[in-house]
């Protein structure tokens, strides 16, 4: 079991019963219609898997904040009728909610952005506009009349959004405010505004009424916060009366990955500790926790009081509930591949998760006992024939799964050996453990032939029978030194020093991960090195540079078509994919025939 990991956490004003927080994350449920309907049904089933306290996505407190000219606000009455939505499913589960407040600032995809500085964003389109005290003292005003409305609407408390490069964020390091008046300048002016947000939240909303700040603990920009700058903010904080400090890692803006897959696991927990010792009130870490074997490891190491868990309950929404059951094995593990959550936060679409493609559409997707259960076989063990086949015997199917090689898994075999795509494993691992908690029947080194189908007398059959890699038609390819992707990443050959890899979309691209690995191990330390993340709190924004690559191979990534190699790859993950084999010295080739 997990003593820590499920112990209350007494607050004056409210009891946390475990120490398990749903991360703040923006699925886009509310910006669309009868989305709260749909989001009070997405929050409660969190609530009913026993998470501890749940943060939604960022809620702007004025349309200058917003994410883009749609995204949701708690502004007036309608609006607070519309949360009630969410407040109310979620404490009928027995659940605690918390609402983020976002202010975007320079973030926002619209062109009424506003900013202590009108300084561009390297990610957006828009310039801000700057900030005259009068709006200064208005958005003050709009955090706090949010929190008031959030109150009403039932929430037990709010998140105050002063990381990732937010507006808050914007205000307190150099990097983008570069103002020369009371709100500007010395460090002490910077933090006039995060402070005086808090002060007229406490003002608006009372003392019982739970307030969590969070605040950036490492900004990896140039110009970011110091190490003590932070530290002190933290503390006037406290002083304050914020109830809790959460952690945030990066800013948007930020070359340098905080949450991928490649990030090592707990990577960051150090950090908050370190924080932890500075103050009273309790921390929250966050960032690539993903079982609760580590969230259980990093209470024990008193590196902090609580653990953030966003995507892990995307993945699945009884986390908590079967770490109780002491079946950890049962949960579905996030890979934190970003494909169908921040890939699709950031194009504005619906979040999902996909591993779990009920998330962010419980009123849509119903795994239903089945009225008339069938005798069904799945030919192809790879994930899409395990996850059908555990759904399927869930139900009261009965289900034979066949499997033409002698291990499930199919292409996640290959992707779990890339460097950083490790964690693809757990999925294997789960699909494996469900499977056999509902019977299905599993035959390896056995091929779904007609003669086996039809002598089993199957109702159904159902076909997962992958890909096959296409072979280009090109002089030479049956070379001797030619060799397709799954003979290299299954270990049947290893290439020599020198290879060229027609096709850069994502396997291309993990073919290359793969032989530019330095076959150590893939360890925080290692992964700071790289990235040039300051481990000693020496360096401002926490950044040290990046050290030159003796590279292992020289690697050509060749891509027939024009334009820039790894186009096709996750928004939010392609340019980690590409700075790195940049820096492993990987020459990437457009218009190659």
């Amino acid at each position: 079991m997990y003593p820590a990991l499920l112990s209350p956490l007494v607050l004056p004003h409210i009891t946390l019963p475990n120490r398990t927080i749903m991360g703040s994350m923006h699925t886009n449920l509310e910006e669309i219609p009868g989305g709260f309907e749909r989001a009070a049904v997405y929050y409660a089933e969190r609530a009913k898997g026993k998470v501890g306290l749940i943060i939604t996505g960022g809620i702007s407190p004025c349309p200058e904040g917003c994410v883009s000219a749609r995204s949701a606000m708690l502004t007036n009455q309608e609006e607070v009728r519309q949360h009630a939505w969410i407040t109310d499913a979620v404490h009928r589960e027995g659940g605690r909610i918390c609402m983020q407040i976002l202010h975007t600032g320079r973030y926002g995809y619209h062109p009424n952005i506003v900013a202590p500085s009108a300084i561009q964003a390297p990610i957006n389109v828009f310039t801000p506009k700057e900030m005259e005290e009068e709006t200064i003292l208005k958005t003050i005003l709009a955090f706090g009349n949010c929190a008031a409305l959030a109150k009403e609407a039932g929430y037990d408390g709010v998140e105050i959004m002063g990381s990732e490069g937010y507006l808050i964020n914007q205000f307190i390091a150099s990097r983008t405010n570069r103002r020369t008046d009371d709100w500007g300048g010395s460090y002490e002016n910077r933090i006039r505004f995060p402070l005086a947000i808090v002060r007229k939240v406490r003002e608006l909303c009372g003392n019982a009424f739970l307030v969590i700040f969070r605040l950036s603990l490492l900004d990896l920009v140039e110009e970011g916060s110091s190490w003590p700058e932070i530290v002190q903010l933290a503390k006037e904080l406290e002083k304050a009366s914020v109830d809790i400090i959460n952690t945030g890692i990066g800013w948007h803006e930020a070359r340098i990955p905080t949450i991928a897959t490649s990030v090592p696991r707990k990577a960051f927990t150090y950090i908050t500790g370190t924080l932890k010792k500075e103050l009273s009130i309790p921390v929250i870490a966050a960032n690539r926790i993903n079982s609760p074997e580590i969230a259980e490891s990093i209470l024990a190491a008193k590196e902090a009081d609580l653990v953030s868990m966003a995507r892990p309950f995307l993945a699945d929404p009884q986390f908590v509930q079967k770490a109780m059951e002491n079946k950890a094995a049962e949960i579905n593990t996030c890979i934190a591949c970003n494909q169908a959550c921040l890939d699709h936060t950031f194009q504005l679409k619906i979040s999902s998760c996909m591993v779990n493609p009920r998330a962010c559409h419980e009123t849509e997707l119903h795994y239903l006992p089945a009225s008339k259960p069938r005798k069904i076989a799945v030919a192809g063990g790879g994930p899409a024939g395990m996850a059908f086949a555990h759904i399927a015997a869930m139900r009261g199917h009965q289900v034979t799964l066949y499997e033409a090689t002698g291990q499930l898994g199919g292409q996640f075999n290959l992707a779990k050996v890339i460097p950083g795509k490790e964690e693809y494993a757990e999925t294997i691992r789960y699909y494996s453990t469900v499977m056999e908690k509902y019977h299905v029947q599993v035959q390896l080194n056995t091929k779904a032939t007609p003669e086996i189908l039809l002598s089993k007398q199957f109702d159904e059959v159902v076909t997962a029978c992958g890909i096959h890699p296409r072979k280009p038609d090109i002089p030479g390819i049956d070379h001797a030194l030619v060799h397709s992707y799954q003979d290299v990443l299954s270990g049947k050959i290893t290439p020599g020093k020198r290879v060229a890899i027609i096709g850069s979309g994502g396997i291309g691209f993990d073919v290359a991960s793969f032989l530019s690995a330095d076959d150590t191990a893939v360890d925080y330390t290692h992964f700071a090195q790289f990235w040039g993340i300051d481990t000693d709190f020496l360096h401002r924004g926490g950044l040290t540079g990046r050290s030159a690559l003796k590279p292992k191979r020289t690697i050509y990534l060749l891509q027939r078509k024009g334009g820039k190699p790894g186009a096709s790859l996750g928004k939010t993950t392609g340019w980690i994919h590409k700075s790195a084999l940049l820096s492993k010295g990987v020459h990437m080739w457009a218009g190659v025939h």
